[in-house]
C-alpha cells in the first residue's frame, strides 16, 4: 500500500521507540512521543513504514488508532504516519510542532485527506484560468480541488492558500484591467525565502522587486524581514517573505 492509502484508516502500530527512550544512533536524541511502524508494510528505505503516535501521553507498546496525516519528505524517500487516538484531531501546526524534534532535519509537507482551509484565502478573479493554473503551478503551487464548470481553483503552496476563478461578472465591484488588484500586495511567508528567490531567479521569473531586507516595527521591536515580489499574469502582485 502507498503512505496515501492508510489516510483516515485504523492502524496497528508496533511501539519500538517509546516515549522518553533515546535514539538508536543518537543516544543524545530523546524520543518525547512514541514511535513505531506498521508490520508487514515496506516503506522507501525497505523497512516498515513508520508512524509518529500523538495524543498518548505515556510509553506504550502497541497502539491501535487513526491516521489522520502523512508526512512527505520531500528530500528523502520516507514517509511518516500520523496515528492518533480515534476522534482526536491535530492541526498541521501542532503536527509541526510536536514532530519537529526529528523532522526538522528534512524538508516536507504534510498531506491529507481532507482540505484545512486557512481562515483567510483570498480568492482572485482571473483573465483566463488555464493561463494563471499554469502560471502558480510553475511557482509552485498545488492544485488542492478544482470546478472546471465553474472555472475555478484552489491552490496552496507551503501554508499559503489562494483560490483563482475566471472572472464572470459574478462579484465586480467596478471594472476590471490591468494590472488586477491595485493597491493590494498578497504576502506569503514561506519556509526558505532566499532559495526560493534564486529558484524563481533561475527559472527566468521576472520581479516587481528583487530580494530585499526591509524593516518592520512591531510596538518596541524592529523586525528585519526579508522580501522579493512578483506579478501575476493579471497584475496581482505577490510577496514572499521569510
Amino acid at each position: 500500500m502507498n503512505s496515501i492509502d492508510f489516510l483516515n484508516t485504523n492502524v496497528k502500530v508496533i511501539i519500538d521507540r517509546k516515549m522518553g527512550s533515546s535514539h538508536p544512533k543518537f543516544n543524545n536524541s530523546i524520543y518525547p512521543i512514541n514511535y513505531g511502524y506498521i508490520p508487514g508494510t515496506v516503506s522507501g528505505d525497505g523497512k516498515e513504514l513508520d508512524c509518529y503516535i500523538l495524543g498518548v501521553f505515556e510509553p506504550i507498546d502497541e497502539f491501535y488508532g487513526m491516521c489522520i496525516a502523512v508526512i512527505h519528505r520531500l528530500n528523502d524517500n520516507e514517509d511518516k504516519l500520523i496515528v492518533v487516538p480515534e476522534g482526536k484531531q491535530f492541526s498541521n501546526e501542532q503536527i509541526d510542532v510536536l514532530v519537529e524534534f526529528q523532522e526538522r532535519f528534512f524538508k516536507h509537507e504534510i498531506i491529507r485527506k481532507d482540505v484545512q482551509f486557512n481562515c483567510l484565502v483570498p480568492e482572485l478573479s482571473v483573465s483566463d484560468i488555464n493561463k494563471s493554473r499554469k502560471f502558480y503551478e510553475n511557482l509552485g503551487f498545488k492544485v488542492v480541488y478544482e470546478r472546471q464548470e465553474d472555472k475555478f481553483c484552489f491552490m496552496q503552496f507551503e501554508k499559503n492558500q489562494i483560490m483563482i476563478q475566471e472572472k464572470n461578472d459574478n462579484w465586480n465591484v467596478g471594472k476590471m484591467e490591468y494590472p488586477f488588484g491595485r493597491g493590494i500586495n498578497i504576502s506569503m511567508s514561506v519556509s526558505n525565502v532566499e532559495d526560493l528567490f534564486i529558484k524563481y531567479k533561475n527559472m527566468g521569473i521576472k520581479f516587481f522587486l528583487e530580494l530585499e531586507v526591509h524593516n518592520y516595527k512591531v510596538e518596541n521591536k524592529v523586525y528585519d524581514d526579508k522580501e522579493f515580489l512578483i506579478q501575476d499574469v493579471d497584475g496581482y502582485l505577490l510577496r514572499f517573505n521569510n
